[in-house]
């Protein structure tokens, strides 16, 4: 494989995942890991990601109070929010993930919506904040400074205390038959404890998202009870999912 290749490869799987390891791309593409290191090293010099220890975010997971626009496939993502948009009542208790997706539907959610949102992001929770009618509560542990999230036991021991009605949360990987997964152990426990605090839990994911798997069980596709992606619910690659018993939007 030439360079130019692989280093499309790290790109196109650091926008999809928004987080890759070097190690992961070093056996995809049958490399040494010092060879994808310097590809790394050189893709960040260029601006078209951003190393961290081990690995690498994309530029449009990094995000700040103005408005991002290098967002990977933003108009799905905001096709998404706007079908899980609908599904908010007034009264309403939910949760709401970090990561881009997500970002979106906090965007999007009408300022006259009476409702308490609890959040382990901190730019969610900031786009909450100039929400008058939105009660937001930020649940707090040790920061994760690449995804900008809560984890660890103290944010899991919160969460625990709380029964959201309905809860928003994004995925790295997510596949029919082995469900929901992650390369981050840290991650996988904060959704788990998520999970099981939701009365309903609500995947929001990208189409090409599907189909994919990772290390780290986060939970069976049977444990979601609703599935938004922006493809139509027809959709011949949504077929596998409905076999499980969720709903698709």
């Amino acid at each position: 494989m030439l360079k130019e290749e692989r280093q499309q490869t790290i790109l196109n799987e650091v926008d999809l995942h928004n987080r890759i390891l070097i190690t992961d791309i070093a056996e995809a593409l049958d490399v040494s890991i010092d060879t994808i290191r310097r590809d790394v090293k050189e893709l960040d010099a260029e601006n078209k990601l951003r190393k961290v220890h081990g690995g690498a975010i994309s530029m449009g997971y990094m995000t700040n109070s103005a408005r991002n626009t290098n967002i990977y496939k933003l108009e799905d993502k905001v096709t998404i929010a706007t079908k899980a948009v609908a599904m908010l009542r007034d009264g309403a208790v939910i949760f709401l993930d970090g990561g881009t997706t997500c970002m979106e539907l906090a965007r999007i959610i009408p300022e006259n919506l009476n409702l308490t949102c609890f959040t382990i992001s901190l730019p969610v929770a900031m786009e909450l904040s100039h929400k008058a009618n939105i009660n937001v509560i930020s649940i707090g542990g040790q920061i994760s400074k690449e995804a900008q999230i809560a984890i660890g036991a103290n944010a899991i021991h919160h969460i625990s205390e709380i029964r959201f009605d309905y809860s928003f949360i994004g995925t790295g990987y997510v596949d029919a038959t082995f469900g929901l997964t992650e390369f981050d152990w840290d991650i996988v426990q904060i959704k788990k404890a998520i999970i099981k605090a939701s009365k309903r839990t609500v995947l929001l994911s990208i189409s090409e998202k599907l189909n994919s798997q990772h290390r780290y069980k986060t939970c069976d596709i049977s444990s979601i009870n609703t599935m938004i992606t922006e493809l139509n619910p027809g959709d011949l690659l949504l077929k596998a999912f409905k076999n499980h018993d969720i709903k698709i939007i």
